[in-house]
């Protein structure tokens, strides 16, 4: 079987996939992200139970990264608006980082993929945000798709 772009019609122009022949059923995605920090930025805020001036460091990273998951469709084009029933979102300080997991469910006809994506994406983007006045040598790394179930193919990495 031959692979194809799924949002490149025959005639080469970009289309939103038609998903409206497939099956509602369950489905989920888990995506992982790194935050990468100088050691003396990261012993600063470990030291200061990562709250800085603008509140929880963790947390607000957490909210921004489910705002975005929700929002997936208006950010990427050819994306489908999904009613999301779960997001979460951890994130844990190991070794002068900060590892981000999103996982993202919902019972609908196409997959969560880019929800679980974006959502690591704009938590790691915030964590950037509110550390930069520390460094800006800050690294987001990483960022990949661990697992997918639902459709027509479940994915591990």
């Amino acid at each position: 079987m031959k692979k194809q772009l799924s949002h490149i019609d025959t005639n080469g122009q970009v289309n939103m996939v038609d998903v409206s022949y497939k099956s509602v059923s369950e489905r989920s995605a888990t995506a992982y992200g790194r935050v990468e920090f100088p050691k003396p930025v990261f012993e600063t805020l470990a030291a200061q139970d990562f709250l800085g001036p603008k509140g929880s460091i963790l947390q607000t990273a957490i909210i921004a990264g489910i705002q975005a998951a929700k929002k997936t469709s208006d950010l990427i084009p050819l994306c489908h608006p999904l009613r999301l029933s779960k997001i979460n979102i951890d994130i844990r300080p190991i070794e002068n980082t900060l590892e981000i997991v999103c996982m993202v469910k919902c019972n609908e006809r196409t997959g969560v993929e880019m929800e679980a994506l974006t959502g690591v994406g704009i938590s790691a983007l915030t964590l950037y945000d509110m550390c930069k006045a520390l460094s800006h040598d800050i690294k987001i790394t990483n960022i990949q798709l661990q697992q997918k179930t639902g459709g027509k193919h479940d994915f591990q990495r």
